[in-house]
């Protein structure tokens, strides 16, 4: 951190001690998984699979209808929660370049405050993580073809009805996090936040493809299947290839998804799925159990959220990297001492939010411009909330792999607006929620002036086609100085990588592709 920083944390912590003398600060727990849709956490989506615990929360506290990641990929979203800014302004580009290891966090500011902190499993929010392949194919997504750049999805069952910890490093960290709960409750007084990062319900890597596969696999035992209702899970439809959006029909080929499925393997992936999603919320009840357990409970403000959600094949895709619901829309409930239960917010909002509303539960101002606002004035019981707090929009944006444009996705009322590139050069797309919860039906067309409103809006939020040139330029950089540091090794990494289709038949064809990126015609 930079000394003007330190010197402000500095003072903040003297504010931080004087205020934790009164102890009427509560402690802030939170539990972020990986993938989770946040429609499983209301009505209808509740009802396919058993989640208790998310259950307890939604009746003690309030769930968030309409809460959005603000790029639905890892590490950039992560980095949009840590830091309250959007994507753009913290230039988390991809799953490798995200934030600096020094960047002030919500969890710095409460610790300089007098909190005892603690982060433990997946945090992800930091530059230089992820596999080579990963990085230099959202590197170079610009090339001019078609990649297959993940695993087929697949389903796979593990164990029998007593097997119950299926995703053991979970499980472990978990535990280490119960324990330190009960710890924290037999030494001090102080307030204290707890983080926890969940890998699940992410789909685990496929160990058939080698080192440098992606996650395809979605792996659970019969114990946590048991706790889908099958006749509840519905095969999504798809629209033809040759009708997709251009930016669909690449993402849907370069995650091997554009081959024929049989109705029943659509059914398994999306059961085992769900399946993985009941495992991370008995998770989520180990770390309630222990605030319980140990008196703590009333005392603390519980947050359950997601980096992304999942498609889990809705429109021929699985994973995230994409705008529609399946993979934007997160889970979002808040219970805690001081808020209304069993509340269902309608507001708008995204993972943003979450720095403010963490720094407004501890009482703590807010250092720096942020792009998101406090979540509290609606769920306190003691406040009344009006709507010129929060905007009556979200933002989304994603610039990695597995989609050849810079997205920008403007929720709005009724409206999903997706813009793409320099907003030309791509078509953009136009849905109504509230008629096509499936976002089949792109209406850009028949509704100009919508579209030409929502445009508008965007741009003054964000320049999107001037932040689309800048991702352009860091891609080929980045690309061309990974390619410098390789040396004379560079032709033999870049053929073994996973990304072209058929490279064995002629392995240097990689080579030859990016350096007509790069370079031009040659």
């Amino acid at each position: 951190m930079n000394t003007e920083v330190l010197a402000l944390i500095f003072l903040l912590q003297i504010c931080g001690q004087s205020l934790c003398q009164n102890a009427t600060r509560p402690n802030i727990v939170m539990v972020m998984s990986d993938a989770f849709d946040g429609r499983l956490t209301f009505d209808p989506g509740s009802q396919v699979v058993k989640l208790p615990y998310i259950n307890y929360l939604r009746e003690l506290g309030a769930t968030f209808l309409n809460a959005y990641t603000s790029s639905p990929i890892c590490c950039p979203s992560r980095a949009a929660m840590w830091s309250g800014q959007f994507v753009h302004l913290t230039q988390s580009w991809n799953n490798y370049k995200c934030l600096d290891a020094n960047a002030t966090t919500w969890m710095d500011l409460l610790e300089a405050n007098g909190y005892v902190t603690k982060s433990m499993g997946k945090l992800d929010y930091t530059s230089g993580s992820h596999s080579v392949s990963n990085r230099v194919e959202a590197w170079t997504r610009d090339v001019q073809f078609l990649l297959r750049q993940e695993g087929r999805p697949v389903s796979q069952l593990v164990g029998n009805m007593s097997t119950v910890r299926v995703m053991r490093k979970d499980w472990e960290t978990t535990d280490k996090a119960a324990q330190w709960i009960r710890k924290r409750a037999a030494s001090s007084q102080q307030p204290f936040a707890l983080y926890l990062g969940l890998n699940l319900p992410h789909p685990y890597r496929t160990e058939s493809l080698g080192p440098t596969a992606g996650g395809s696999t979605f792996l659970t035992s019969p114990y946590w299947l048991e706790k889908v209702s099958s006749e509840l899970i519905t095969v999504p439809k798809w629209l033809p290839m040759a009708a997709m959006h251009p930016v669909d029909y690449y993402s849907t080929f370069t995650k091997n998804c554009s081959s024929d499925f049989t109705e029943d393997e659509v059914k398994s992936i999306r059961a085992y799925y769900y399946a993985m999603c009941a495992e991370a919320d008995a998770m989520l009840g180990q770390v309630i159990s222990a605030l319980r357990e140990t008196g703590m409970l009333n005392n603390t403000i519980v947050i359950f959220t997601a980096d992304h959600g999942e498609l889990a094949m809705e429109h021929r895709q699985f994973y995230k990297m994409s705008m529609y619901e399946g993979s934007s829309h997160v889970p979002l409930l808040i219970m805690g001492p001081g808020l209304m239960s069993g509340l269902q917010v309608n507001q708008l909002v995204s993972l943003v939010d979450l720095y403010p509303t963490v720094l407004d539960i501890a009482d703590i101002s807010a250092v720096g411009i942020l792009s998101g606002h406090s979540l509290l004035p609606l769920l306190s019981k003691a406040s009344t909330f009006s709507k010129k707090q929060h905007p009556d929009w979200v933002l989304s944006e994603y610039h990695g792999c597995n989609v050849n444009a810079s997205t920008y996705m403007l929720r709005s009322g009724r409206w999903k607006y997706i813009a793409y590139a320099d907003g030309v050069s791509v078509p953009p797309q136009l849905f109504d929620i509230t008629l096509d919860k499936e976002e089949l039906h792109d209406v850009a067309l028949k509704y100009p002036n919508v579209l030409a409103h929502l445009d508008k809006l965007l741009r003054s939020i964000v320049d999107y086609p001037k932040v689309s040139t800048t991702v352009h330029r860091y891609n080929k950089e980045a690309f061309s100085a990974w390619r410098q540091s390789l040396g004379g090794n560079y032709s033999q990494v870049i053929a073994n990588l996973r990304w072209f289709v058929d490279w064995q038949k002629d392995p240097s064809a990689n080579e030859r592709a990016v350096d007509k990126w790069l370079y031009g015609s040659l």
